[in-house]
């Protein structure tokens, strides 16, 4: 597609496919659920267009990025580090981010951990909500919004207390 160029880049212990296009600053786009570096492709044609090195990832377990067996593999933790690990290999010090769905969610707590990795956070449809950490986040959700929230829909039951900040799965069936 006019130009974007798509590869893997080891990070994290996995193969995490991006597409990119451009030259300058990096701009790193981050997918919603159920979504892929695809969703950002007009961004990218026109942001690169203006000088921005335009980055977009399938996230872990999305596309054609290594999907873990373990459900363990999907902690906000892990994709944190897998963004860390990418924006190392690019060899640049920061990014501007931009989320969207549950990359804003991902995008919330890469800018609590790494701060001095982010030149701007672009955060869209998800704004930052604080938690109660006696109340996982899901069941924090699923009281709000019901079982049939998009989130609440594709949860590992008994796993839900594991994570401490963010507990998003991915449903994957056998």
């Amino acid at each position: 597609m006019e130009g974007i160029k798509h590869r893997k880049v080891a990070v994290n212990g996995i193969n995490m496919h991006i597409a990119e296009k451009g030259e300058g600053p990096v701009v790193l786009f981050l997918h919603g659920f159920p979504e892929l570096w695809y969703s950002w492709r007009h961004q990218i044609l026109a942001l690169s267009d203006r000088g921005y090195h335009c980055v977009a990832p399938d996230l872990r377990g999305y596309g054609e990025t290594d999907a873990p067996a373990s459900v363990d593999s999907y902690n906000g933790f892990n994709i944190v580090d897998d963004l860390v690990a990418l924006i190392h290999s690019l060899q640049v010090e920061k990014v501007f981010l931009v989320g969207h769905d549950w990359g804003a969610i991902i995008g919330w707590y890469f800018c609590m951990l790494h701060p001095e990795m982010v030149k701007a956070y672009v955060c869209l449809s998800v704004p930052f909500l604080r938690r109660d950490p006696k109340v996982p986040t899901v069941d924090g959700m699923r009281a709000m919004y019901g079982d049939n929230y998009y989130i609440c829909r594709f949860q590992v039951h008994h796993v839900l207390s594991l994570i401490p900040f963010l507990t998003i799965f991915l449903y994957q069936p056998d």
